[in-house]
């Protein structure tokens, strides 16, 4: 999960240069996973549940699950979040990134830095001893102090030989719940924000997730494993 969490984390880095006004979604995908195939790795995405990207690409109101296509190029000003998961020799890495397009509006940005912040504000708690709720418990209280909206419909999870095993890990919810951590646990933690309403629903592809309210949305995750001591980051 390392060697695999490595490359997940480089390409998500690479993707800060390569993301620029003009570019298409299928472009985003198409880097993704030719970077993962040459490293000998298998894009875990592709063909899960039917999914038909190696890459979930989603732009502005988007919030997760976006499918990557040749005819939506990215504009000045928009955000876009890509999730990327790679398996190698049976064990799998996931984690999420949001880029500013070009410039972007003071508040989009507020947004994006709002999710990666409370994902290291969840972090914390990312230690033997704590109750996976207290992980929930600091990124939904981070969200929320910025005046922002937390998904309820969709989780962090546990990760391993599959991408998405139990415990699920909501972004919301009160501390001292749930099992205790212990050392070896694998998870994908991955704080899912909004500007508005955290309502959503699902597009007739059956898969592209957007903010009821069409505001923008941010996600930000990362492969965190529970040690003797600080947690380890996989995929930075």
């Amino acid at each position: 999960m390392r060697e695999s969490g490595k490359v997940t984390g480089q390409i998500l880095r690479d993707l800060e240069e390569l993301i620029k006004p003009g570019i298409s979604t299928k472009e985003i995908d198409r880097f993704v996973e030719s970077t993962i195939r040459r490293n000998g790795m298998i894009p875990t995405f592709k063909g899960y549940g039917g999914f038909p990207a190696s890459a979930c690409v989603s732009v502005n109101e988007e919030v997760v699950h976006g499918i990557p296509s040749k005819k939506r190029k990215l504009k000045e000003g928009d955000i876009v979040s890509v999730d990327v998961g790679a398996t190698y020799k049976g064990y799998v890495s996931d984690a999420a990134r949001t880029y500013g397009v070009g410039n972007v509006d003071p508040e989009a940005q507020r947004l994006m830095d709002t999710a990666k912040a409370s994902f290291f504000e969840g972090l914390k708690f990312c230690k033997v001893g704590h109750r996976l709720s207290d992980i929930s418990h600091a990124i939904q209280e981070r969200v929320e102090r910025e005046g922002f909206g937390v998904i309820v419909d969709f989780v962090g999870h546990g990760v391993g030989r599959a991408m998405h095993e139990e415990p699920q890990i909501p972004n919301y919810g009160a501390p001292g719940r749930g099992p205790r951590l212990a050392k070896g646990m694998v998870f994908a933690i991955e704080p899912m924000i909004t500007q508005g309403t955290y309502e959503v629903e699902t597009l007739l592809d059956n898969w592209t997730v957007v903010t009821l309210d069409r505001k923008m949305a941010a996600h930000y995750e990362n492969t965190v494993v529970i040690t003797d001591g600080e947690p380890e980051l996989l995929t930075l």
